[in-house]
């Protein structure tokens, strides 16, 4: 028998490396959807996915089908949406555009995304050509640098975390400048700002739509969070049951998700099981991207519904 040694294989940092750029890859061919109509989109979910759609996949193929339908000189910079019901990742999602209005500046697009003949998803989306005008924006939050910060992979080795959560395909570099809610102690903190640190592994396409589109997915992976902290609370919390409800976008500035993206989020509300999450996401040198709010289902200690 021949022997492996084990100096042949590749580094723990080239492998994640390598991994990343696969996920990030797969991302991609994710949202280049299927073109059945002028107004007709099919999407398909990742072969691994869980027990349903992950709420920022549908919103970003939503977003990438309302942007088929519009001239490239129009930028999006406001999408509203509303989860209705539980994505079944096993089959394909049909994207259903409405061609709402196409006025001088603006162009206003109607999407419904569509699974075993009921609409799972809405979206309204408005696109505008680049117009001058005044230009401001509130300051970035002091943060340390992402590369002084541990990577998702060390964070998952240094602390506890529920099963499989290692499994999930991370299409971005994240790094948590906060604890990270399977790390946190667990004790409710008042005004907490959950912050993180996005990057795709690799540089992208210089294709506006798609950069905003994967703002979108990953608009949707760590929003929630700044619900659970403000109560000391973690995804291994006893019958913890999170869905996102609606969710609303404007964008700002031109981005781009190859290079760091700070995402500084926060709760100011929570009641009647539900919690409102908000955010910023800010460009490497400051500059404010995007605002995001969102509503979500937050149920302690009640069986899902």
């Amino acid at each position: 028998m021949i022997g492996v040694n084990d100096n042949d294989s590749p580094p723990a940092a080239e492998r994640s490396e390598a991994e990343g750029r696969a996920t990030t890859a797969a991302l991609i061919r994710l949202l280049d959807l299927e073109r059945l109509e002028d107004n007709l989109f099919r999407g398909v979910s990742p072969e691994n996915s869980t027990m349903r759609v992950f709420g920022g996949q549908v919103a970003a193929q939503a977003l990438t089908a309302a942007g088929r339908t519009v001239p490239p000189d129009r930028r999006v910079h406001s999408l509203h949406a509303y989860f209705l019901r539980p994505g079944d990742p096993r089959v394909p999602i049909v994207f259903d555009v409405d061609r709402t209005r196409d006025g001088q500046s603006f162009t206003t697009r109607r999407v419904i995304a569509i699974q075993h003949g009921k609409p799972i998803f809405t979206l309204s989306s408005s696109f505008q050509l680049d117009q001058p005008g005044v230009d401001h924006s509130d300051p970035m939050p002091v943060v340390p640098r992402p590369e002084t910060l541990p990577t998702f992979a060390e964070r998952m080795q240094a602390a506890p975390q529920p099963a499989g959560l290692g499994r999930v395909p991370r299409p971005f570099d994240v790094r948590y400048v906060n604890d990270p809610p399977w790390a946190s102690d667990a004790e409710p903190r008042s005004e907490v700002r959950n912050q993180v640190w996005f990057r795709s592994f690799g540089a992208l396409p210089d294709d506006q739509l798609l950069h905003v589109c994967m703002l979108a997915y990953l608009s949707d992976l760590t929003l929630l969070d700044s619900i659970l902290a403000t109560h000391g609370l973690g995804w291994s919390t006893s019958r913890l049951s999170l869905a996102s409800l609606d969710h609303a976008m404007w964008f700002h500035r031109p981005i781009r998700v190859d290079d760091w993206v700070l995402y500084d989020t926060h709760s100011p509300s929570a009641s009647g099981s539900r919690g409102l999450a908000m955010g910023h996401f800010f460009a490497a040198d400051g500059a404010m991207l995007a605002t995001v709010v969102q509503e979500g289902l937050v149920r302690v200690g009640v069986a899902p519904a």
